[in-house]
């Protein structure tokens, strides 16, 4: 039998192969790159949730050593740190997840924004996540969460926004709230938190605009340092507790513009007639059983309660003196009166009913006997040039009756060759031919029309455009949507007094405003502006009404969806009026091709023309134009939201919000959003640039500016329009930077309503 030998050569051979392959294998085949610790991070969420319906993080992987392409992550190049890619804001918000959420999010230590909400995640909010010393935006609401609100919450410095609400959360408020020094707006209402709120922390809040702890079980007394919240702009919700007591009579300092809810709590006594106390309406004290005085119709006793309205056994009783046994036996005088009084109230209202019939009566019979056939054309002399063509159909409506023209709509099918001019107005009433032989004067061509000025036989100058073509069996929708839009009247906002409607033209009537627009006062005829401060601020103002207004008040509720200078024009005196509102879906009825504007998935840039008009829709006096040039600033309008150029983007008021904060801050610089600005060196631990945020790619020019200046404490002279220099009032200039930087903020949930902007506005010069 053969043996092999056993040379002391021979045994290392093979060992020795197998080190020299492995090397081999290394070099050819390198490991790949270590996943950044916020990636770590990231994954141990992922690893949290137990349930992704919509498969928002089915691309977070440990292969992938970059997170910043995440779905949902935003990333920043920092100067100050040496991975120059950091994870601030990670937006999951109403994406069905569940689960809960975990603690290494807090090692994450320049998240700034953590948007987790409209999900289904549970378990406590951990007080790890609080290390997160960077985050000033935190929204959690609509999940399942529970336990107590951690004492960490005020770690981070920078706080600002919180939102708790509609959740499970119990236990008492943590006193630790008052190191929230930076807290702008507090909402935890909608959970299970109890207690009485502990004293000392209101007066810390030196920044708080909006406190909201309503649908909670909160109990014992107000606080009186409550009214030491003079930062308050926004609300105060206290309601649906079970607070109970007196009504401190200090809440009588808080200021005018701040929306107080106090109903369905326990409190009671007299409610205190001093300063903000003394405005409100009887809304913000319902449903408080211990509650008299002004202005709740329930008169107080001297010991300050509500003066019974039964006795315990439950019969009635009457505070005046019971009548002598005598005088029983018949009618009282005051009863006698009321009867009288009942009568002639009735036979007025027959009265008014009989003249409406009349009236009614009257108009369709004129209707009846007036046929219209004609149509309108605008020869190439300018002037405009008619056929035969009657009255207009129907009496214009009134904000009174909500709409005269509704019989008008209902009566009429508008077939090929009819016309049919409808006044939105009862005191703006002329005759169709009236307005077709006026001489018209081209304004401005563009995108959406020609715009004309015409000078009616009253001398009164209107504006007229022309919607084009198309869409003739379409009246009643379009008829439908002018009157809505005629509805809408304000002082800062063009007003629509008619309309024509004919299968082959649509006009559409307003108001004539003179001294052009917001884009031409502020470049002037040298290109240097000559609006002083105080026409400035009445300007921003103005916008600000009107567009809160716009937001709150219409009938609506509209989106403006594209705020910029050139739809802002001015009156003699600069007073300021918003034009094209509510008008997109008027242009797709009167064009040719039909658009659901209702469906989802279409924004508005996609309805609009492919160019913007040279100025506002309606109402404005422009210089004449002979052609549309579609710029990319055009198609990309550095006015608009950073949410409104994504893709598939619903029209919200929030985007309305940035862009007045837009043109606000070109009425302080005077310089235009897409210009080209003085180089600011970047300080350490600035955000340079956003490598993989989409919002902040889409983020203005100016606003970037304007907040570097800001944050380096640069003099106010390197920021503000040099006409200005000589008049500027600082402290009046400083606020209203500010409240320009809170409209352009990214995250449209931390942009204010147009109602605070507008107030905050309001105070300034006063």
């Amino acid at each position: 039998m053969c043996r092999l030998s056993s040379s002391p050569f021979s045994l290392p051979i093979f060992p020795l192969i197998a080190i020299i392959s492995t090397l081999i294998l290394d070099a050819l085949n390198p490991p790949a790159a270590a996943l950044s610790p916020d990636g770590l991070a990231l994954l141990a969420f992922k690893s949290a949730v137990s349930g992704d319906p919509s498969s928002a993080l089915g691309s977070w992987a440990e292969d992938d050593d970059d997170p910043c392409h995440w779905p949902g992550v935003s990333c920043a190049n920092l100067s100050s740190s040496t991975d120059p890619n950091r994870v601030v804001a990670i937006a999951l918000s109403d994406k069905n997840l569940s689960g809960y959420i975990p603690s290494e999010l807090g090692s994450l230590v320049f998240l700034r924004r953590l948007n987790l909400h409209g999900n289904r995640l549970s378990g406590s909010i951990p007080s790890q996540l609080f290390n997160a010393t960077s985050l000033h935006s935190l929204f959690l609401y609509d999940n399942h969460l529970t336990g107590p609100i951690p004492s960490s919450i005020c770690d981070p410095p920078r706080l600002q926004n919180l939102d708790l609400s509609r959740n499970s959360l119990s236990g008492q408020l943590p006193p630790d709230l008052r190191s929230c020094h930076q807290l702008q707006r507090l909402s935890l209402s909608g959970n299970r938190l109890s207690g009485t709120i502990p004293a000392g922390i209101w007066p810390q809040l030196v920044n708080l605009v909006q406190l909201d702890i309503s649908s909670n079980i909160f109990e014992g007394p107000l606080p009186p340092d409550i009214g030491d919240l003079s930062s308050l702009s926004e609300k105060l919700n206290l309601s649906h507790n079970r607070f109970s007591g007196p009504i401190p009579e200090s809440l009588g300092s808080l200021p005018p513009a701040v929306s107080l809810d106090l109903r369905y709590n326990n409190l009671s006594g007299e409610i205190p007639q001093s300063g903000f106390l003394s405005n409100q309406g009887p809304t913000a004290f319902l449903n408080n059983p211990g509650l008299c005085g002004f202005p709740l119709q329930i008169p107080c006793s001297n010991g300050t309660s509500p003066v019974a309205t039964a006795p315990p056994g439950g019969e009635e009783t009457t505070t005046e003196t019971e009548l002598p046994p005598a005088r029983s036996k018949g009618l009282r005088p005051g009863l006698i009166v009321l009867i009288s009084m009942a009568d002639a109230a009735g036979i007025a209202i027959i009265g008014i009913i009989l003249v409406y019939v009349y009236w009614k009566v009257r108009d369709r019979e004129r209707e009846k006997g007036c046929s219209c056939t004609g149509k309108s054309n605008l020869g190439g002399d300018g002037h405009w040039r008619c056929g035969h063509c009657c009255r207009r159909g129907e009496e214009g409506s009134s904000e009174e009756d909500g709409g005269g023209n509704e019989e008008s709509v209902k009566s009429a099918d508008n077939e090929a060759g009819e016309g049919r001019l409808v006044s939105m107005d009862k005191g703006f009433e002329f005759e169709l031919d009236e307005l077709l032989r006026a001489s018209a004067y081209v304004l401005g061509k563009g995108g959406m029309g020609i715009v004309y000025k015409v000078v009616l036989g009253n001398g009164v100058p209107v504006a007229v455009r022309r919607l084009g073509e198309g869409g003739g069996q379409r009246y009643k929708e379009f008829a439908a949507e002018a009157q809505a839009i005629s509805k809408v009247r304000h002082p800062n906002l063009v007003r629509l007094r008619a309309f024509y409607w004919a299968q082959d033209e649509k006009l559409l009537i307003s108001d004539f405003i003179s001294n052009g627009n917001l884009a031409a006062a502020l470049r002037g005829r040298s290109g240097q502006s000559s609006l002083s401060w105080l026409m400035r601020l009445r300007i921003a103002k103005g916008v600000a009404r009107g567009l809160a207004y716009l937001h709150d008040c219409s009938p609506r509720k509209f989106v403006h969806g594209d705020i910029k200078p050139s739809n802002i024009l001015l009156d003699i005196n600069y007073n300021p009026f918003i034009s094209d509102f509510g008008l997109t879906r008027l242009i797709s009825i009167a064009s040719a091709t039909t658009i659901n504007v209702n469906d989802p998935t279409i924004t508005i840039s996609a309805i609009s023309p492919s160019c913007s008009s040279k100025g506002g829709f309606i109402g404005a006096a422009l210089p004449s134009s002979d052609a549309t040039t579609c710029s990319a600033s055009d198609r990309t309008s550095s006015y608009r939201a950073p949410e409104a150029r994504l893709p598939f983007a619903r029209p919200t008021q929030k985007w309305d919000v940035y862009s007045f904060g837009i043109v606000l801050l070109e009425l302080l610089t005077g310089r235009q959003p897409d210009t080209i600005l003085p180089h600011v060196t970047t300080i350490a631990g600035e955000v340079a640039t956003s490598s993989s945020s989409t919002e902040e790619v889409f983020r203005s020019e100016l606003v970037k500016w304007v907040q570097k200046l800001f944050g380096k404490a640069c003099p106010l002279a390197e920021m503000v329009d040099p006409m200005l220099l000589t008049e500027v009032q600082t402290k009046e200039v400083v606020a209203a930077f500010h409240v320009a930087l809170v409209c352009t903020e990214i995250d449209p949930e931390v942009r204010p309503r147009m109602k605070a902007v507008s107030d905050n506005l309001e105070r300034i010069g006063q």
